[in-house]
């Protein structure tokens, strides 16, 4: 259980933090950048829900959660000493991948498919779920770019790639099922 009984220590007034497992890093780094852009994601989210319906907000809720996950998971590097931690740190698993996977081919089964780009926007809950859906593609680029530092989850890697992808199919059922999608037209103000 977590436990904040202060929310400043000054411990990082140097421009140093602490991972998950104790190790202070720069608060510049890659690991920390990848995982203060789930957190930007996740604030993202939040904006989101207050456009939503119940039954989307409760699927933004669990994502949410899941993005807490995914922030624990990439701020404990060095997954081969999982073991040696006194205490089972917290990874992403393919569970969280397929659920979003599923809620993807539902909700992607009520649309017509594509035949142009769409651009970010139509209703509010659509435009704050497009702005959701490029965090977590900035976010995934800063994983894959943490992954060719370090050793990183495969399945947040793939949790997040998910992601985006869910955020772009909800968004297109925030625009009436796609009916109310704003179509990108090629050249028009040309």
């Amino acid at each position: 259980m977590v436990v904040l009984n202060k929310i400043y220590t000054r411990t990082g007034d140097a421009g140093d933090t602490a991972l998950g497992n104790g190790v202070r890093v720069a608060k510049h780094s890659a690991r920390v950048s990848a995982y203060g852009t789930v957190d930007e994601l996740n604030a993202t989210l939040g904006l989101a829900r207050l456009h939503a319906t119940d039954e989307t907000d409760t699927a933004l809720a669990r994502i949410q959660n899941d993005l807490f996950d995914l922030g624990a998971d990439l701020c404990r590097p060095d997954m081969a000493k999982d073991a040696e931690a006194g205490y089972t740190p917290l990874r992403m698993v393919a569970a969280q991948v397929d659920r979003l996977e599923a809620e993807i081919d539902a909700m992607n089964a009520h649309l017509e498919p594509l035949r142009s780009f769409i651009l970010p926007g139509g209703s509010p809950l659509a435009a704050h779920l497009h702005l959701c859906r490029t965090v977590a593609r900035r976010a995934e680029r800063l994983v894959v770019g943490l992954a060719a530092l370090e050793e990183v989850n495969e399945t947040a890697l793939r949790y997040l790639n998910r992601a985006s992808d869910w955020f772009f199919v909800a968004a297109r059922m925030a625009n009436d099922s796609g009916r109310a999608d704003v179509l990108w037209i090629p050249g028009a103000n040309r």
